[in-house]
This record gives C-alpha cells, structure tokens and sequence, in this order.
C-alpha cells in the first residue's frame, strides 16, 4: 500500500488522545468526589465549569484532552489526504510523526508541570511539521 506512511502517526495520536481521557477521568472523578459537588443534583454543567471547583493541576488533563480536539484535527485531515493521494511515506510520515511526538511532549509537559513559556514553545514548534504536511498535501492535490 503505497503512500500510507502518514497513517500510523493518525493512529498514535488518536490512540494518544484516548490515554489523556483516560488519564483526566482517573484523576478528575476522585476529584469531584472530594470537592463536595452534589453530582446528584448537578444540571446542565459543562466541564469547564469544574475550573473554578477544582485544583488546577487535576484540570490541566482536560484542557490538554480538548487540545487535542482542536489543531490536530488538521493534521487527521492533511495526514490523510497525503494519504489518499499516495504521498504518505518517506519524508512525509517523518514529518508526521515529528508532528505527533510534539504533541505528546506538550501533553506531557501541560498535564504535569505546566510551565506556559515551555507548553508554549512545544506548541509553535509542533506547528512547524504540520504546515510541513499543509503544504506537501497542497503541493501534491494541486499540481494538476
């Protein structure tokens, strides 16, 4: 299957995107417990909303979990259509996979430590490999 490099990388990082939801409701549950909400009585709440009961480090996971429905949306989209187009493989899955180890790195580092000039730094570097892909798959859906 030519040109289906960029596939494992998707998969990383969906499969990423499930230990960070795992990780945030292993530690936000018990925390909801011990923040005294009335969970019987609770309506039309978002998790947002648990920002102002609970400790910021236990919210941090559930900020990251929503990052993670955010930009990589794009690179879900263009590492497929590199794909689909059959120009997925070589240059291109390094690429995506430098794509997805910054984003585990800016999980890593928003879930535990949180330091904003360090996340912050992960994330513009992250955007390099990813405008990397944009304008590969352009370069490739367009040259006809």
């Amino acid at each position: 299957m030519i040109g289906m490099g960029t596939l494992q990388p998707v998969v990383a990082l969906a499969a990423w995107t499930m230990v960070m939801w795992l990780w945030m409701y292993i530690t936000r549950i018990p925390a909801i417990g011990k923040s005294g909400i009335d969970t019987k009585n609770w309506v039309g709440s978002t998790g947002k909303s648990l920002d102002d009961v609970l400790p910021d480090k236990i919210q941090w996971k559930a900020h990251n979990y929503n990052h993670l429905m955010e930009q990589p949306t794009l690179f879900y989209a263009v590492a497929l259509v590199l794909a689909i187009a059959g120009a997925g493989d070589g240059m291109n899955a390094k690429i995506a996979w430098a794509y997805v180890i910054l984003r585990i790195v800016h999980s890593l580092i928003q879930a535990t430590w949180n330091k904003i000039t360090v996340r912050f730094s992960v994330y513009m570097l992250s955007n390099v490999p990813l405008l990397m892909l944009i304008t590969h798959a352009a370069l490739t859906v367009f040259k006809h």
